[in-house]
């Protein structure tokens, strides 16, 4: 008789010749075949405490390694709780492969247990999402899956996986080759790249921007590139606060002052005010290089006249290519100028550093977390309303994870566990609110249970802060409710509880002995940290 060989073998087969040596997962009913395919596969299993938990942690995964981050959930409720993390991954131009089990095909219409239409409930969070149909074809289910992810402008794609499929036994099919699962290239012509450069030489203070696909640390290096040729920043945008971005200091007053704008694979949206005045000025000139089509001609009919040069490549590529083209740009005086303003902050932030009286203020907890990231492969997590932007104005690292231009909260926690595994020499330091806190809290059992310690600094203010921020500034503070939690909440003790380690701080002359335990406890770690409710950081000049 001839050898045979399950769907969910094949499942596995395709994901080690694609390279993947983790998956992040929470088991149920109709993904059981593929554990026991995955045992003594060499791919590791991170089992999660919720299916979401597991999307955000392969999409860090993903951005801190570049390869394509994988979820593996259930079917039914498995999938509806894992979709409620796509769209932060979606945002961020992460690539990601979902799995789903999903209920069997013989048995579709006829009421099977947990049937549900998942491929159409992912499909507006992913660049596609289908169903598999035939063991023969798993494999180029996930290489095709992969592949797409992993294109253009990368994203998550999402494959259901009937119980049936992955239980059919076949004759062993060839598998696809290794090349099958890479990114397909967009490249920038040097004809393009060069008509580029002319137009950013030829302006007299143009800004170079770039997408969050490049906010990696592989792409920061390319842009780095860039910028030491072109003598121009390259400005990075990931933040739901666009142009209000912190980490950005006083970047808006510059951008307003441009006379070129050059979208280097960066959608013209929300975040750059739709280029529209007085955010850009109204005589501003744009390049636009765009690897999605629809995005490009949405960006030509709302731009007009004001296009000096389109053209359809990936943002690694243009990147590069205008590298290659790029020379010192004449007008030094602008580009000191732009970095000026991208540096700024308060000089009376520095005032706040180690403030003993009254409540903690967010600067002077972020203040003192400077030192924890003073390494040179150290990680900052970041999410959260106020406290995670003055966290992103202040602290940087070699590598940055936050919650990216979707703007949900929640995501730190499992951001925090994966970027542990991806690098398990780093220190790994997350900073979020108290609301953020209890989305995922239940992973610091998964960190514990898999040896993954970190850092989490909780702002502890006791409230939705940023709902309450808008609540004061639009309806005023008799009208300001239905915001608050309680006072005080031990989140150090929910993470003991977990397995980890837990500090309380209520003075500013506390925190640095409190994280020094903490990251000397080599567990997952809380540091609740009692913050005063102040709004987020805005950063202007002059």
């Amino acid at each position: 008789m001839a050898e045979t060989i399950r769907g969910a073998e094949m499942l596995v087969h395709a994901l080690k010749q694609a390279g993947v040596s983790r998956i992040f997962s929470l088991s149920g009913n109709h993904i059981m075949p593929v554990y026991d395919a995955l045992f003594a596969s060499g791919i590791d299993i991170i089992h999660t405490r919720h299916e979401a938990a597991a999307v955000h942690m392969a999409d860090a995964w993903a951005r801190l390694t570049g390869e394509c981050g994988v979820a593996l959930v259930t079917g039914g409720q498995g999938h509806t709780n894992a979709v409620a993390g796509l769209p932060t991954a979606q945002a961020g131009e992460v690539p990601l492969l979902l799995l789903s089990g999903h209920a069997p095909l013989n048995e579709l219409g006829l009421g099977a247990f947990q049937e549900l239409e998942q491929a159409r409930m992912a499909e507006p969070l992913c660049k596609a999402s289908f169903t598999a149909t035939t063991a023969e074809t798993i494999a180029q289910d996930v290489a095709q899956a992969m592949q797409l992810a992993r294109s253009g402008r990368p994203g998550p794609v999402h494959l259901s996986l009937p119980t049936d499929v992955l239980d059919a036994r076949i004759a062993p099919p060839s598998l696809p080759d290794p090349g099958d699962f890479a990114p397909l290239p967009m490249p920038l012509s040097p004809e393009t790249a060069a008509a580029i450069a002319a137009a950013i030489a030829g302006a007299q203070r143009p800004v170079l921007v770039v997408p969050p696909a490049l906010c990696t640390p592989a792409g920061r290096e390319a842009i780095a590139v860039l910028a030491a040729r072109s003598g121009l920043p390259v400005v990075p945008m990931e933040s739901p606060r666009g142009l209000g971005d912190p980490s950005l200091g006083a970047f808006a007053q510059a951008l307003a002052e441009a006379d070129l704008i050059v979208l280097l694979g960066k959608a013209l949206d929300f975040t750059l005010r739709f280029g529209r005045a007085p955010g850009i000025a109204a005589a501003a000139r744009f390049v636009v290089v765009e690897p999605d089509e629809a995005v490009l001609a949405r960006a030509v009919e709302s731009l007009g006249a004001r296009i000096a040069v389109t053209a359809m490549a990936g943002a690694a590529e243009a990147v590069a290519a205008l590298a290659a083209a790029a020379s010192p740009h004449p007008n030094a005086a602008w580009a000191a100028r732009l970095r000026e303003h991208i540096a700024h902050r308060p000089a009376a932030w520095d005032g706040l550093a180690g403030a003993p009286e009254g409540p903690i203020h967010p600067a002077t907890l972020c203040l003192a977390l400077r030192r924890f990231l003073d390494s040179p492969d150290a990680v900052l997590v970041s999410d959260g309303g106020e406290i995670g932007q003055w966290a992103q104005a202040i602290l940087s690292a070699p590598a940055r994870v936050i919650n990216g231009v979707a703007g949900a909260i929640g995501p730190s926690i499992p951001f925090a566990l994966a970027a542990r595994a991806a690098r398990p020499d780093a220190r790994i330091l997350a900073v979020l609110g108290d609301g953020t806190f209890g989305f995922h809290m239940a992973e610091f059992d998964t960190a514990h249970r898999h040896g993954l310690p970190f850092v989490a600094v909780v702002g502890n203010d006791a409230r939705w802060n940023a709902e309450h921020q808008i609540q004061l500034r639009e309806y005023g503070v008799a009208r300001a409710h239905g915001c608050g939690l309680a006072p005080g909440t031990r989140y150090d003790l929910v993470a003991a509880a977990l397995g980890g380690h837990g500090e309380y701080v209520t003075r500013a002359e506390e925190l640095v002995p409190a994280l020094e335990r903490a990251f000397a406890s080599g567990k997952p770690a809380c540091v609740n940290v009692l913050i005063e409710g102040q709004g987020a950081p805005s950063v202007r000049m002059g």
